[in-house]
């Protein structure tokens, strides 16, 4: 196997880079914070000292990575990814938006380099697992290069075709309906809690029923009901994911009026102070306009 580098241990990343590690990969890792070190050293991966070290050793460099600038400094700025002496191929599992992925491939490309944007969905129990759904897109023989690594990190891989940005495109519209969804979820299940519907009662019946989604099938059971709150994915990433996508929206004259209210609350959730929290965590907002409360962790 090819040696493997990761750059980017943060709550999905750590998750993918022990895996393959685990799945008998030549690991080479990095992050700004070493607090990963020992857990990844203890499955078989090495540490490297920079982002210029792991693309000076390593011909496929993977990278979760929290935002598109951190996304194209780290792969395009001085002593980035693309200067690195060893590095021919780079898998991005982040999300940055089509346009961001396409400004990168080009740069890549013009220094010998491929991308293969390839941003995932899942959660962080989706990392852990292995399961995450894959959704790629890039030059084919790249993309045939790097998919025995996106098949131990995921389950389902989708690849989109070779125009880059693709796999961005359809990870920005997933991630948007997610959040539409999720918060619609939040208003009327606050609303039954005032009206004093029981909580799991309502989850049950909407989960077979035409109302259910991952929010009421996985996320507000796993997060809410018992009123744990675990930190999954914050409102800042999901509002950032959901603002790439209005932003490619009417850059192609596409109108997304239910996806901008998504937009706007989310813009008020992080101005009151929960854009570092679990994005779980708007529904106290509407808790505390509702004056009720959905679930309990007497339960």
């Amino acid at each position: 196997m090819e040696k493997t580098g990761f750059i980017g241990l943060g709550n999905m990343g750590r998750h993918m880079a022990r895996r393959l590690a685990q799945a008998g990969h030549e690991v080479l890792v990095f992050d700004i914070r070493d607090d990963q070190r020992k857990a990844l050293e203890s499955h078989g991966a090495s540490w490297a000292e920079s982002v210029r070290a792991v693309a000076d050793a390593a011909e496929v460099v993977v990278v979760s990575l929290p935002t598109p600038a951190i996304v194209e400094q780290v792969l395009t700025g001085d002593d980035g990814v693309a200067a690195g002496k060893a590095a021919r191929l780079v898998v991005d599992t982040s999300t940055t938006g089509p346009s961001t992925s396409r400004r990168i491939a080009e740069k890549l490309l013009a220094g010998g380099m491929r991308l293969v944007d390839a941003p995932v969905s899942g959660g962080t129990g989706g990392a852990e697992e292995g399961t995450l759904t894959v959704m790629a897109s890039g030059q084919a023989d790249a993309y045939e290069r790097a998919r025995p690594l996106l098949q131990v990190i995921g389950k389902n891989i989708f690849y989109l075709g070779e125009e880059a940005g693709q796999g961005q495109m359809m990870k920005i519209i997933n991630n948007t309906l997610c959040a539409a969804a999720t918060l619609a979820s939040f208003e009327g299940l606050v609303l039954g809690s005032k009206a004093g519907l029981d909580a799991k009662t309502m989850l049950d019946i909407i989960n077979v029923s035409s109302g259910r989604s991952f929010a009421t099938e996985v996320k507000i059971p796993q997060c809410i009901l018992h009123r744990d709150f675990p930190m999954r994915f914050t409102t800042d990433l999901l509002h950032k994911d959901v603002k790439l996508c209005l932003d490619e929206g009417a850059r192609m004259g596409v109108p997304m009026w239910v996806s901008d209210m998504a937009r706007q609350m989310l813009s008020f959730a992080i101005g009151q102070g929960k854009g570092a929290d679990d994005y779980a965590r708007v529904i106290q907002l509407y808790e505390t306009w509702g004056q009720t409360q959905f679930g309990s962790a007497d339960r």
